[in-house]
């Protein structure tokens, strides 16, 4: 439903002496006069007017405002300006979290003054609420978090309005009807906002895409893309460009590369996988060494700098991963040709080769741009297989050069040797501190038309670890090779701080309800203590629920030329080198590595970090995207799945009711407290419950209930559960 005007009260102006105020300093360097008051009010009756004169002339005794000149207002700044993010609710209020303030500032909807979510503002915190809570207004907008919105278009006679599927989008969008797009009524529609005029109640925009019919499933994978500005296609200029690039392998520029064509090569990749940016190689060398190149996709000897090309991957910064699809970084040319690393052919390669002894420890490294040849193409089973069962598993399709140390006995042996010494390399950032997350990843089987007719869980073994843990060797060693250079070198790091101190004692409080116990005494204690917790729950119910909520504890990783570690893999030095066809801070690492092995000058650190920032940014967004997916994927499933009953954990607890996940699929929905007709429910925020207020009953964080699938909304993405109860013991 469209949302209704409010229209004035003939009687007065509610809050006057607030509303002038909040006029005069949003304007704070204009004047007014009492005719441009009434007209910013909508008002023009004489009562009003007077209204107005009175209520000047009181600000002005208080010293609140000033006549400048004659009839002239305006005011007296005497308050400290602020500038922050604005966090919207549902509810039309929102919080502002701001450097200049330890705790969020809460903002009143009648105070929110057109921000969005998102938006950078300035804002005065002119009280405190209860508990000494800082309240504030927003005097402007700096600048707007984002202009398009996707939603769902209502069509009337001469304009229409787009109603946002966010619900933090507490305004429907004006369209006219000449900028509708020929969208019909009910249409899911990519809106743009143009503007929001002063008097008007809601923005105006306009139609620049129409999606489709909401529930239609392309029009719904569409719509989460477009909600977080991610593309689905690539300009025509942008596929010209790459399909015209030189793939060919030429002499000329082998010879200016490390040749290791005749090294045992192989990649290792999920079964689906299209594009492969990474090879191992193997071979045993002189005094019991083994040397082990990382060999990944020269992704930048294509993109070129200054191109359309690059413009465009830049933009992307990464590929995304949706349910059903990939939308990748770089067109098909280059993400599942030329710069994939497919077996039994030649590829340019920049490399990490590395010379190791049985302990795992390094004697010898080496960077630089190589051409290989892969050998070998095995997914993460076979390659487990191959570790359970040893050259018997190799798959009867692999077939070899018929080179004499290119056989399939030599890469049961390179395989195995190298998880042996990836495991001592895994044990011993274990021991340095680093958090073993294991979390189980949800995926779905799909039919042609994409229809998800079952759920499956990822699980990481062996052949995923020891993959892991020589990418995560690459990416330390290119850090570290440059990070200790002196006179000090710009690259790109992928850090992570210190977990939150306050959210690590919510999580004590949360899995103590469990029966857990955690120490946080010092920083080695902690990610001990949260290793031993993510080792005690697996396999139990609620392992989803404590993982989830371990890692939200965690700092967010992301991308900065100012190094400060990677707390959670313990390292000092780290970066991301090794997937440079669906990240493009690989690809800006491999620049650089290139740069400095050529002995160039350090690259402008300013420049480098706006672009890991927009690059942390657009990962931010994908992640959303791909989170979006998953639940959308859920709903779909389980609307054929309405008349089963489910045992499931209660994942949430709020006042409005309890969110439980249900243990065979990890699908998560809600119960209303309004369902919960047998009492009165009243929210316990102590214990994590809901407590009947006659029958005593509680449903806490944790406990396993029965549902049943009460209602699915694909547009909303909202899954709702009728409770049936408590299982028997």
């Amino acid at each position: 439903m469209t949302r209704k005007k409010k229209t004035k009260s003939k009687k007065g102006i509610s809050d006057l002496t607030n509303t002038i105020l909040s006029i005069l300093k949003k304007e704070r360097n204009q004047t007014f006069n009492y005719k441009q008051i009434a007209s910013k009010l909508g008002v023009n009756d004489a009562s009003s007017r007077n209204q107005i004169i009175k209520k000047l002339r009181d600000l002005q005794g208080k010293k609140e405002i000033e006549e400048v000149e004659r009839g002239k207002f305006k005011a007296v700044v005497n308050t400290d300006y602020h500038t922050g993010i604005l966090d919207m609710s549902a509810k039309g209020s929102g919080y502002i979290i701001s450097d200049d303030f330890d705790d969020d500032v809460f903002i009143a909807s009648n105070n929110i003054n057109k921000s969005l979510n998102g938006d950078e503002v300035e804002f005065y915190v002119y009280k405190r609420r209860n508990r000494g809570k800082l309240e504030g207004e927003i005097t402007q907008v700096i600048k707007r978090e984002r202009s398009e919105y996707v939603g769902v278009i209502q069509l009337h006679n001469n304009y229409a309005f787009v109603v946002p599927d966010s619900n933090k989008m507490y305004k429907d969008i004006f369209v006219p009807i000449n900028k509708t797009l020929k969208a019909e009524d009910g249409d899911k529609v990519l809106v743009r906002l143009e503007e929001w005029p002063e008097k008007a109640d809601s923005p105006n925009g306009k139609v620049i895409q129409v999606l489709g019919k909401p529930g239609d499933h392309n029009t719904e994978i569409h719509a989460i893309l477009a909600e977080y500005g991610l593309p689905h296609e690539f300009p025509h200029d942008v596929e010209e460009f790459a399909n015209k690039l030189d793939t060919s392998i030429t002499k000329e520029e082998i010879a200016k590369r490390r040749d290791m064509r005749n090294d045992l090569t192989f990649t290792i990749d999920p079964k689906d996988a299209k594009d492969f940016d990474d090879a191992l190689s193997f071979k045993i060398i002189e005094n019991g060494l083994y040397e082990i190149g990382i060999h990944i996709a020269d992704v930048s000897h294509y993109l070129q700098e200054g191109t359309v090309l690059d413009d465009e991957a830049y933009e992307r910064a990464t590929s995304v991963y949706l349910v059903d699809r990939v939308v990748p970084m770089l067109p098909e040319v280059l993400s599942n040709n030329a710069c994939s690393l497919r077996p039994n052919e030649e590829k340019y390669t920049f490399s990490a080769v590395f010379q190791m002894n049985d302990k795992s420890e390094i004697k010898n490294q080496w960077f630089g741009r190589t051409v290989t040849y892969s050998d070998a193409r095995f997914a993460y089973e076979e390659a487990q297989a191959i570790i359970e069962s040893g050259s018997n598993a190799i798959p009867k399709e692999v077939s070899l050069t018929g080179n004499a140390y290119k056989t399939k006995q030599h890469i049961a042996d390179a395989i195995l040797k190298m998880d042996a010494l990836a495991k001592i390399m895994r044990n011993r950032r274990m021991r340095d501190g680093a958090i073993s997350f294991d979390k189980v990843e949800v995926k779905f089987n799909l039919d042609a038309q994409s229809n998800p007719v079952g759920v499956f869980f990822k699980t990481s073994k062996d052949a995923n670890k020891f993959i892991e843990e020589f990418m995560l060797l690459a990416n330390r060693k290119v850090a570290e090779f440059i990070g200790k250079q002196s006179p000090k070198k710009t690259f790109i790091y992928r850090v992570h701080d210190e977990p939150d101190e306050s959210k690590l004692e919510s999580l004590q409080n949360v899995v103590s309800r469990f029966g857990y116990k955690l120490n946080f005494k010092d920083r080695k204690s902690v990610a001990s203590t949260l290793n031993n917790l993510l080792k005690e729950v697996h396999g139990k119910k609620e392992q989803n629920l404590v993982d989830t909520l371990t890692i939200r504890t965690m700092s967010k990783a992301e991308y900065t030329t100012k190094n400060i570690g990677h707390y959670g893999l313990a390292f000092d030095y780290y970066s991301h080198f090794t997937s440079p066809i669906r990240r493009y801070p690989d690809v800006m690492a491999h620049r650089l590595l290139q740069q400095y092995l050529d002995d160039g000058k350090s690259a402008n650190e300013a420049v480098y970090e706006d672009k890991c920032q927009h690059s942390s940014n657009m990962e931010y967004l994908a992640t959303k995207a791909e989170r979006d997916s998953i639940k959308y994927m859920q709903i779909r499933f389980m609307e054929d799945h309405k008349d089963e009953n489910f045992l499931g954990v209660i994942s949430g607890v709020t006042d409005w009711g309890i969110y439980i996940e249900i243990i065979e699929n990890k699908c998560e929905g809600m119960v209303s407290v309004r369902d919960m007709k047998d009492d009165h429910y009243q929210f316990d925020q102590d214990h994590y419950a809901l407590i009947g207020k006659n029958s005593k009953t509680m449903y806490q964080l944790g406990d396993e209930v029965i549902v049943k699938v009460k209602n699915t909304d694909l547009v909303k993405k909202h899954l709702d559960f009728k409770l049936i109860g408590k299982p028997e013991n």
